[in-house]
């Protein structure tokens, strides 16, 4: 099996560090291939960043069908571009918000999640909802530092994620952590070890849920909203874009 690992931002260091977590999840047999855009923000961390990013997110998933992956994660918590994603698709596509929180779910009555800059807990709010994860999620909390940080051997970044996750531990209700950054995904295990609780990163909750869809031969539903994108003209800079499979 092969699935493609897409992280949204174009920050090299980060996509390797996500590739690693994504192989070392995988089952024996399985190639987790990351990659990220060309073109695109350094990082994400906005509304804005999010629309920017998953035009290249889709741009690789359009490579990554040509290339005969058997299935795709999206590796930024705001899982940007999934529906669009899941439309031009014929396999299973994953975002790592979706998957961690599900994932969760499942061992836990409740989870908080730990992110990065304030301003983001609000997409992570939206997905917790899309989701129908709200009834889970007891709160999210942000160490308020940019996700590049995490990549800064030198910054405080895996701290002050520690001391968060534990005053979520003592305030919030709450069984599990959820890591509200793919830049996190070298953490979940330590943190686990030292909380005592489920630490769940999604890229590796991703790849397993991928893994798990491909091998039920479980692809997205092409009857409906996901069917695939009528043809149509796209003009200017959009023009290499624009959807030639006919939609059903």
């Amino acid at each position: 099996m092969r699935i493609k690992v897409i992280n949204p931002n174009t920050t090299d260091s980060m996509t390797r560090k996500i590739g690693a977590a994504a192989q070392a999840a995988a089952r024996p047999g399985t190639v987790a291939v990351a990659v990220n855009p060309a073109r695109g923000p350094v990082s994400i961390e906005s509304h804005y960043d999010e629309a920017v990013a998953a035009v290249g997110v889709l741009d690789e998933i359009r490579r990554g069908e040509a290339e005969g992956f058997d299935g795709h994660v999206i590796a930024c918590f705001g899982d940007p571009g999934l529906l669009a994603a899941r439309e031009i698709a014929s396999g299973p596509v994953v975002g790592i918000a979706e998957a961690a929180m599900h994932l969760a779910s499942f061992v836990a009555t409740g989870f908080s999640v730990v992110t990065t800059l304030a301003r983001t807990c609000v997409i992570a709010e939206h997905l917790a909802e899309q989701y129908g994860m709200a009834r889970f999620c007891r709160n999210i909390r942000a160490i308020d530092l940019p996700v590049l940080d995490l990549d800064d051997p030198g910054s405080e970044a895996s701290r002050l994620v520690a001391a968060e996750c534990r005053r979520a531990l003592e305030r919030d209700r709450c069984g599990a952590i959820v890591l509200g950054c793919a830049g996190m995904a070298d953490l979940a295990a330590s943190l686990s070890a030292q909380l005592g609780v489920p630490v769940i990163e999604g890229v590796s909750a991703a790849v397993g849920v991928v893994e798990t869809l491909v091998g039920l031969r479980l692809a997205t539903s092409k009857h409906g909203d996901l069917a695939y994108p009528p043809a149509k003209l796209y003009r200017g800079d959009f023009h290499a874009l624009a959807p030639t499979r006919l939609a059903s």
